[in-house]
């Protein structure tokens, strides 16, 4: 069955819908430069409300290794999502640090990104693939924007992966089917304004993705 994940929840409310509704991974924003950022410590209650099996996303940006042991220290995440320009290198060296699984975004808008994500196989525990943000936009994801999900079709990765990037609960069914991608993310997808997440929203796209 398609794994769900909500990301940028900031209050109970939020946490609770997505854990109700059979999310499989919830998602906290680290990053400034966005309606949906949550500090490590509103994170770490937050976490408090997930139940065993659902896994706990830490999402950064070009994070320093300072800013990852603040997010990390309070048992908050199980996997750290990392969504700048983090090199391969970089990947692994935050891996082997933090002794936590990592999660590396792509941004995707051709062939040759795709390709790309390739040297990411061998140090990420799982890869995200992402629309490309538009030129001068102040944060790489969470753009409700969405790629050409035949550029996933029929290819074969050797670590799980999940499929982001203007997805909701009316196209969701179409973007497993295109993509045939074993997971989806979402964010804007499922709020009535920026950082505003809807309890039916969440229940009616967990509900598409896992029917799909």
């Amino acid at each position: 069955m398609v794994q769900v994940k909500i990301c940028g929840l900031k209050t109970a409310e939020a946490v609770d819908a997505a854990v109700n509704a059979g999310a499989d991974m919830v998602g906290f924003v680290f990053f400034k430069k966005t309606p949906r950022y949550v500090t490590p410590a509103v994170a770490g209650g937050l976490a408090m409300r997930v139940p065993v099996g659902v896994l706990k996303v830490g999402l950064t940006v070009d994070a320093t290794n300072d800013e990852l042991a603040a997010i990390t220290g309070n048992g908050a995440v199980d996997i750290l999502q990392l969504h700048g320009s983090e090199t391969p290198e970089r990947a692994a060296e935050v891996r082997r640090k933090f002794g936590l699984p990592v999660m590396k975004a792509l941004p995707i808008a051709g062939p040759g990104d795709v390709e790309a994500a390739r040297a990411y196989e061998g140090v990420a525990d799982r890869l995200l693939f992402d629309a490309k943000p538009p030129s001068g936009a102040e944060r790489p994801g969470g753009n409700a924007l969405a790629f050409d999900w035949g550029l996933l079709a029929g290819t074969r990765w050797n670590v799980p992966w999940l499929l982001a990037g203007g997805l909701s609960a009316d196209n969701v069914q179409a973007a497993i089917r295109v993509s045939g991608a074993p997971g989806v993310d979402v964010s804007s997808g499922v709020e009535t304004a920026p950082g505003v997440k809807d309890a039916g929203l969440i229940a009616a796209f967990i509900k598409a993705a896992k029917a799909g």
